[in-house]
């Protein structure tokens, strides 16, 4: 099977199910940058050292592949997206992480060790996800449950970038004014 189609060439590809819209169609552009968003945590898991957290951000990458399917194929049930119980892993992962950092007292920079920063950087990308899909307008309970994993997960990235620098042995950087 090749890998090219030329079925693109023109600036249109299909959803599951095979209706055409073009590339620049805004639900093309929401599940693009869901596939964005699992590149960038990829890279973030090649560059941490291995653990729990490579664990949980393994998943994440599985269920950026659900969110993707679901926002292919609208009106339809064959992939219903993240199942919420997903939610609760995430703030689980959070709250277990948070035992071992200091309260935030101000606002930190993106920066820090490479994983770290790696990290904040999928953070972006999640919040300009859930912006996307939240512009979808599409009020379907998977949808929903979807907003609402984005939503939580661009916690977690925060959450697991100041995680990345403790374990690293490296302060968060503040914002100082």
């Amino acid at each position: 099977m090749k890998i090219y189609t030329r079925t693109g060439d023109e600036g249109q590809t299909s959803l599951f199910g095979g209706a055409r819209v073009a590339k620049n169609d805004a639900r093309i552009e929401a599940y693009g940058t869901i596939d964005e968003l699992n590149a960038h945590v990829g890279v973030a898991r090649s560059s941490l050292i291995p653990g729990e957290t490579d664990a949980v951000l393994h998943q994440v990458q599985l269920d950026l592949f659900e969110v993707g399917a679901h926002l292919a194929s609208p009106g339809t049930s064959r992939f219903p997206g993240v199942e919420p119980e997903r939610i609760t892993e995430l703030e689980n992962a959070i709250d277990a992480m948070e035992q071992e950092l200091a309260p935030l007292r101000n606002f930190i920079l993106p920066a820090g060790s490479a994983p770290a920063a790696q990290l904040h950087v999928a953070r972006t990308v999640c919040r300009r996800a859930e912006r996307l899909v939240v512009a979808l307008q599409d009020d379907s309970p998977a949808t929903l449950s979807t907003i609402a994993y984005l939503n939580r997960l661009s916690d977690f990235l925060f959450v697991a970038a100041r995680f990345a620098n403790r374990r690293a042995g490296v302060d968060d950087v503040p914002w100082k004014r």
